[in-house]
């Protein structure tokens, strides 16, 4: 037997990839289907408070509670089976019953959800669903059951799966406050296999939903960024004129710049969640492998024509504000350096006229010192002059003569002894 040591996370790893089992139903059935989200920053909530509204659903029938940090759980609560799960922004239950009431999508169907525990729900209700699973009658078309049922010119209807299935739905919130899906499987399609497309119709709807977040959070950022961009053009213009001061013009792009982070940052998760969603969309669309039926659209059409669009919208929304945050940042910074090299030059000016000042303050130095020699060999030649006057008699000399033979030498004898003073100070 091989010693190797396991990873500590191989065996949490590879059964996650078998965490989350489709559920099991078969026609006739029926299925409530609700998904929870928390209006603001969900993806960060307080998960407790998801389990908690689970176990208080579970504990009006006596059923188990699941294990703790569960993100998934099924269990039969009697009148019908729960499905519960946990994802990054929202939490999901549907409930399967067996019975199938003769009138289609009644509101009483989704009454499985007491309406006080749903009052008490940590969030608000993302999307909400009734689906009708029906057989397919032999040679019957169920074309004219889902006029009835459904808005015609909003209704998705196609066979699936090599033609074992037909589902239905137009996408819209009936007066009880749901979507409504219709599902025909034929008489051999197996309960894995119906668990598998109520699973998948479930995903297109939340996913759908999910996706459309993105897309109301571009249109209220449309006009945004639409007076921003104004703004942004007026200062490149201002700029580029140079009708205004660069300070002025830079301190506006500044402001401009962070607004526009702020808002990036707002909406990066939002919008990447978006196309993670419409991505899933797409991929759950893909797998139920459509054939159009009677000429009527597919879900990927409908989805083609109306969903496909506002995504769009969402990329384009994400593009234009990237784009204007660049042109904010390099506008920015082509008016920094502006601002640097004229302050540079101002500098420059700035250093020429100190040095200008300095040789005035040079030559006006050597000036003093000039009048500084002359000053102090005054005084010295007067003191000198004092000291010498008893030798003027010895040696034939008159005082005027004395003084007039002292004035060189102490001039002399003054001015070397300042500029040894300047060296030195130098």
């Amino acid at each position: 037997m091989s010693s190797i040591q396991d990873h500590a996370l191989r065996y949490e790893l590879a059964n996650e990839l078998h965490a989350r089992p489709f559920p099991q139903l078969k026609a006739p059935a029926r299925a409530a289907y609700l998904a929870v989200k928390q209006p603001e920053d969900a993806a960060n909530r307080d998960r407790g408070q998801d389990r908690a509204h689970l176990v208080a659903l579970l504990d009006r029938f006596g059923a188990q509670h699941p294990q703790p940090g569960a993100t998934h759980y099924s269990a039969d609560l009697g009148p019908f089976r729960l499905k519960w799960e946990s994802h990054t922004e929202f939490v999901t239950y549907t409930a399967i019953s067996n019975d199938l009431p003769d009138r289609p999508f009644d509101p009483a169907e989704f009454e499985v959800f007491p309406a006080d525990w749903l009052d008490a729900a940590p969030g608000a209700r993302i999307t909400s669903a009734l689906i009708r699973f029906e057989p397919q009658a032999e040679g019957v078309d169920p074309t004219e059951k889902l006029l009835r049922w459904f808005v015609p010119e909003s209704l998705a209807v196609s066979e699936i799966l090599d033609g074992a299935v037909i589902i239905a739905g137009d996408f819209r919130i009936d007066p009880a406050g749901h979507m409504r899906f219709a599902v025909f499987p034929r008489a051999d399609t197996g309960p894995s296999r119906q668990g598998r497309i109520l699973q998948r119709i479930c995903e297109i709807e939340t996913y759908k939903t999910m996706s459309m977040l993105g897309f109301a959070r571009a249109r209220r950022l449309s006009p945004e960024l639409g007076a921003t961009d104004l703004r942004l053009g007026a200062l490149m213009e201002a700029m580029t004129a140079q009708s205004e001061p660069a300070e002025e013009t830079l301190r506006g792009l500044l402001g401009v710049n962070a607004e526009l982070e702020t808002l990036l940052s707002q909406s990066t998760y939002r919008f990447s969640a978006t196309r993670a969603y419409a991505a899933l969309v797409d991929q759950r669309i893909a797998v139920l492998r459509e054939a159009r039926y009677e000429g009527r659209q597919s879900f990927q059409e409908f989805m083609a024509r109306r969903f496909d669009p506002a995504m769009r919208t969402v990329a384009a929304t994400e593009a234009r504000l990237q784009s204007m945050a660049e042109r904010a940042a390099r506008a920015g910074e082509l008016l920094r350096t502006r601002v640097d090299v004229e302050r540079s030059a101002q500098n420059q000016k700035l250093l020429e006229s100190m040095d200008q000042r300095a040789q005035i303050q040079l030559r006006l130095q050597e000036t003093v010192e000039g009048l500084s020699v002359v000053a102090i060999s005054y005084y010295a030649v007067s003191l000198a002059s004092y000291l010498a006057y008893p030798l003027a008699e010895p040696l034939g000399v008159s005082k005027g003569n004395l003084t007039a033979m002292l004035v060189p030498v102490v001039v002399i004898a003054v001015f070397l002894m300042v500029r040894r003073i300047r060296n030195r100070l130098h």
